[in-house]
């Protein structure tokens, strides 16, 4: 990394990753580039940190707009430091553990009302005949509606 610009496709090949995914990220604002003299793109070293915590986020299930958060609370929108990253990667943490408490508890309602056989349908918190729960908004309103509450209500 002597260089003190790289070219988009030396990036993309470093990253393991296509050019127009390096456009994409630019267009959303998680990375930055400028053009040189001959209207190429050209970007920092260390545009490769934020590319590997974008993917290592990414890969956690970390969406692109709270990657996008988490940079903007640097100061400048500095690159981050590995001090940056424990605090991000704490706060992801909970993120994660709040989705997984809900999966869990998800995954454990849905295999006993899958799994008791009494296909009772006027008893299942799903059900929605007539699609009576429109009203109160779009999407699972139920599922959302006992998420809000903890899953208590399933």
């Amino acid at each position: 990394m002597t260089e003190a610009t790289w070219s988009v496709g030396r990036v993309a090949k470093r990253c393991g990753i296509n050019v127009s995914t390096l456009h994409f990220y630019e267009n959303k604002g998680l990375i930055k580039s400028w053009r040189n003299d001959g209207n190429q793109r050209r970007y920092k070293p260390d545009v490769l940190r934020r590319i590997s915590v974008i993917k290592a986020a990414q890969k956690m299930g970390i969406s692109l707009e709270e990657v996008k958060q988490a940079f903007a609370s640097l100061p400048d929108n500095r690159t981050p430091t590995v001090e940056d990253w424990q605090l991000m990667s704490q706060n992801w943490q909970q993120l994660l553990d709040s989705r997984i408490a809900y999966m869990l508890k998800l995954r454990e309602y849905l295999t006993g009302c899958i799994g008791c056989g009494c296909l009772s349908m006027t008893k299942c918190p799903l059900y929605n005949p007539d699609d009576t729960l429109a009203s109160q908004g779009s999407g699972p309103v139920l599922l959302d509606q006992a998420e809000q509450k903890g899953l208590a209500g399933l």
